[in-house]
Parts: C-alpha cells; structure tokens; sequence
C-alpha cells in the first residue's frame, strides 16, 4: 500500500502550488456623487431610524396590509420561481465544487469462460472453462490544478449561487413594495368611491329639487339641467373608480397567491398611511451592503472575473491523474491476498497546440462578460443612488403638495357653500354653484390621490433603502 504514497503527495503538492490567473476582485470607483442632491430631504431629525434596522411588520401600522404582504410572501408564485432558482443554483454549484476533488469509483466483476479445445489449437489439449473475480477501486481523469482553471469555475458557480440568493431577497422587497402599492390603490379607491357614491346622492336630491323648482316656475330649465350635468359627472367618476377597484383587487389576488383571505382585519383610512418611522438616508455608499439588486450585481462580477481565470488557464496544458488499486482471481475465496493486488496509476497531459482560435476567443467572450457585469454593477448604484433621490424628494414635496391642497380642499368647501347661498338668496346664477361644485368634488378626489401617492413614496424609500427582508418585532 506504500506504493500509492507517490500519487497522494503529488497530489497534495499541486493543489499547493496551483497558482490563480483571473483578475483581483476590486469593487469599481462609486459611479455616483459622495451624498444625495441638497434640497431634496428636510433633516431627518431625531429618532430617525435606518430602513435596513427596522422590519417591515414595524414600518407598516395597518393590520390588513401586513396580513396581505405575509400571504404575498408565502404564496405568491414568482416567488416560489425565484426560491426554486436558488437550490439550482445551489445545485450547480455543489456540481462544480465537486469538480475540485477526486472521484472515487469502485467496482467488482464476475467473469465465466469456456475455450473448446479447437480454439486451443494444442494436441491432447481439451477444452476448459475458466472464472475471474475482480474487485477493486480507482480515480478517473482527475484534473491536477495547476493553473487555477477548476477552482476558478467552481468559484464562478459560487458567486452565481450568491447573486441568485440576493437576486430572490430583491425580488422580496419588490413584492412588499407592489402589495404596499396596490393596497394604497384599493385604499385609495374605496375612500373615492364613498366620496363619490355621497356626492352621487347628493347631487340626486338637488336634481328633485331642481325638478319642483322647474315644475313650479321657480328656476328655469338651464338651471334644471346644470343640476343634471352635476349628477351624470359624479357618476361618470363613480362608474370609472369601481372599475379601478376592481382591476386593483385583480392584482392584488395575483399577488398574494391567488386567493384573498375574507377573514382580514380592519384597515387603516389612507391619512393614516404615512404615519410611519422617519427613516435616515445615509450615504450612497450604504447602499452598496443594503441593497441585495446591487450585491447580486457584484456577485455576478465576481463570477466573470473567476471565468476569466478559467478562461487564461485553458492556454496551459490540462494535466490528468488516473490509479486503481484492487484485487483478481480465479477463485472468490482467494480474491484477497497479498498475491493478488493489482494497481496502476499515471498521469495524461493534453496541450493545445492549433485551435483555430477557439481558446483565444473563449478568453475574449470572458473579458467582454467582465466589461458588461462591470457596467450592470454601476448602472444597478446608480439606479438605486436614482430611486432613493427621487423618493427623499417626494417625501419632503409630497408632504408639501398634501398640506396645499388640504388648504384648497377646505377653501373650495367653503367656496361651494357660499356659492350655494348666494343661489338661494338670489344673488348668483346656477352656473356659479356648477362650477363651485365640479372644483369640489375634483379636489377632494386630487387630495387622496396625493395621500395615495405620498403613502406609496413612503414605501418606495423604505424599500430603496434596503428595508423589508426581515419581519421586525411586530409580527
């Protein structure tokens, strides 16, 4: 057994000695500015939290809506696609690792042959029958690494594995984000549709009014049909945002697995939304360990810059080591035995010498692969550095646009009422109240789309921070 000492330090001082060619793995110079924009965020003051410190069940106050996001998360089937991506990746990945080491085969046979005694050709020589028994153990074309070429792919499949583990937790936060998002919108269209279904009533009885009015010679049929005009536009807008509910809750079904739960707690009014922590921004170089969209993207720069480690090592010659070792007889009770043992064991070199390019151009494709997972890691910062700058400014415009058009809201209201009083008094024609009216009712529809919209902000900053891939204390 001393004998086969030789190949297992050979072995050994190879793996040692085998060198790496592919590229240092250096993150590239940060393709954006130091900070945000100034102006696009008032201070975040005290209390203000990390997104990536807080979880979601403790950023989001409404219990319907973090029941909806927990049955998204456990059913939703794109998803379940991009879980099961992982194990294949895993699965590639354990592949290629075992690429590093030995394969050990064992085997055991049983022969019986007959040779009549024509085929033996000798005088006085009759036939016989013989049996053979073989057993034993041996390593097939084992690739000595000298040049880094197997542990370099086995590194590429690793990074691969990691950019897919990062690449599911993205799509996590993407999926919190979309269920925030449609259920701001069913929000949104509930709180409209009662709007409107109220205006709708409303505007029925002043048209019987008006109708009394024009029966008893009071008004005249300009003002009767103005007050129609009022009824058909709050019920053209009704008509159009059930529609809107209904495609909202469509998706939303989608999105949680295709079935949504009836047993959901009572939600929260869409002012109520916003009331979440306050969240600091930090620098744009945070979002490099952050965001799993920008660790992925780096993972798969790894994995092009260890492809090209293989790609350099192919020029090199691919140096092989095969052995066996067993024992054979022509007898089982005899099969183990000092007499018996059988082994060999060498190596195979294979050097490329004309290709017709083919080796050179496989280094070419790795380098270019490097140059477009260079450009796809700096286009990933830089659409997060993007996203978490338009959503710092929406949160402090947004604010803004809300307080300004709660203001017009309640100056319409009051405007409309006026406008109302002076028709009954007779100062003022129908058209005024028309008028009054129509503004009304369009800005108190344009102020719980902007609540919608700064809720949904809200949300999109959180995410953009790398906030969402834990459930937090609250759930």
């Amino acid at each position: 057994m001393h004998k086969l000492a030789a190949p297992a330090v050979l072995l050994a001082a190879t793996m040692l000695a085998s060198c790496n060619m592919a590229p240092k793995h250096i993150r590239p110079d940060l393709p954006v500015t130091d900070a945000y924009p100034e102006g696009v965020d008032m201070p975040a003051g005290a209390g203000a939290v990390r997104a990536t410190e807080i979880g979601w069940t403790d950023f989001f106050a409404d219990p319907r809506l973090e029941r909806l996001i927990r049955e998204a998360l456990a059913n939703n089937r794109d998803l379940a696609v991009s879980i099961a991506q992982i194990e294949e990746a895993r699965g590639q990945y354990r592949i290629q690792r075992a690429d590093q080491l030995p394969t050990l085969d064992g085997s055991a046979s049983y022969t019986k042959s007959r040779t009549p005694a024509a085929g033996i050709g000798i005088p006085g020589i009759t036939g016989f029958t013989q049996e053979q028994y073989r057993a034993g153990v041996g390593v097939t074309s084992f690739e000595l690494d000298f040049w880094g070429r197997v542990r370099n792919l086995n590194e590429a499949a690793r990074s691969q594995f990691f950019a897919t583990v990062e690449a599911e937790r993205a799509f996590r936060l993407s999926l919190i984000r979309d269920v925030a998002t449609s259920y701001f919108t069913i929000r949104e269209s509930d709180e409209r549709i009662a709007l409107a279904e109220a205006t709708v009533k409303s505007r029925q009885d002043g048209l019987r009014i008006a109708k009394r009015r024009l029966d008893a010679g009071v008004t005249s049929a300009l003002d009767y049909r103005q007050s129609e005009t009022l009824l058909t536009q709050a019920e053209t807008e009704l008509a159009a945002l059930r529609l809107a509910q209904a495609q909202a809750r469509n998706f939303m079904t989608v999105l949680v697995g295709g079935v949504l739960p009836t047993d959901l707690p009572e939600p929260l009014s869409l002012a109520q939304q916003t009331e979440s922590p306050r969240l600091e921004a930090g620098l744009p170089s945070d979002l490099l360990t952050a965001r799993p969209d920008i660790i992925a993207a780096e993972e798969r720069l790894r994995a092009a810059r260890a492809n090209i480690g293989a790609a350099r090592a192919a020029f090199f010659p691919t140096i092989s080591l095969t052995g066996s070792f067993g024992f054979a007889s022509n007898a089982l009770d005899d099969l183990i035995g000092s007499d018996t043992r059988q082994w060999s064991y060498g190596p195979a070199i294979s050097l490329p010498i004309f290709d017709w390019g083919r080796t050179k151009s496989n280094l070419s494709v790795a380098e270019a692969r490097e140059n477009i997972a260079i450009a796809n890691y700096e286009r990933a910062i830089q659409g997060a550095f993007q996203e978490v700058g338009d959503a710092l400014a929406g949160r402090r415009y947004l604010a803004e646009q809300v307080s300004a058009q709660e203001r017009a809201t309640t100056a319409q209201r009051q405007l409309a009422s006026l406008a109302r009083t002076r028709y009954r008094e007779g100062v003022a024609d129908y058209l005024e109240v028309l008028d009054a009216e129509r503004n009304l009712f369009s800005a108190e529809q344009a102020l719980l789309q902007a609540k919608r919209t700064q809720a949904e902000n809200l949300v999109a900053l959180y995410v953009a921070l790398g906030g969402g891939l834990v459930d937090g204390g609250g759930g």
